[in-house]
C-alpha cells in the first residue's frame, strides 16, 4: 500500500519558522516529482511548492517564493518544505503529493498519490 506521511506542522507565531516531511512508503518515487500544497478553510487547493526527481528543478507558488524552501532526500524517499517567515494567511492544511510523470506539474490533477495533510496554524 502507496502512502505518504506528512510530519512536521504546528502552531507558531508570526515571523517564526517550520520544518515539514512526508515520507513516502509502499513504492519508491526517486525517480518523480513532489510537491507540497495547502488548503485553508473555504478555499481551494493552493500550489505551494514542487521539486523534480532528480532535486534540479523546483518550482515555487508566488505567495511563498522566497520564505519556503522545497528539497528531497531520495534515499530515504523523503521530501521537506521549510517554511520561513510564517504569516497568518500560510495558515492552512498542508498536503504532500506525488506525480508519475516526467513533467514538473503545479496542478494538483496532475498528481496522483496524496498524504493526509499536517495543520499549520501561524498566530498573530
Amino acid at each position: 500500500q502507496v502512502q505518504l506521511v506528512e510530519s512536521g506542522g504546528g502552531l507558531v507565531q508570526a515571523g517564526g519558522s517550520l520544518r515539514l516531511s512526508c515520507a513516502a512508503s509502499g513504492r519508491t518515487f526517486s525517480r518523480y516529482p513532489m510537491g507540497w500544497f495547502r488548503q485553508a478553510p473555504g478555499k481551494q487547493r493552493e500550489f505551494v511548492a514542487t521539486i523534480s526527481g532528480n532535486a534540479r528543478s523546483t518550482s515555487y507558488g508566488g505567495s511563498v517564493k522566497g520564505r519556503f524552501t522545497i528539497s528531497r532526500d531520495t534515499a530515504k524517499d523523503t521530501v521537506y518544505l521549510q517554511l520561513n517567515s510564517l504569516r497568518p494567511e500560510d495558515t492552512a492544511v498542508y498536503y504532500c503529493a506525488a506525480a508519475i510523470t516526467s513533467q514538473l506539474p503545479l496542478s494538483p490533477g496532475s498528481y496522483n498519490y496524496w498524504g493526509q495533510g499536517t495543520q499549520v496554524t501561524v498566530s498573530s
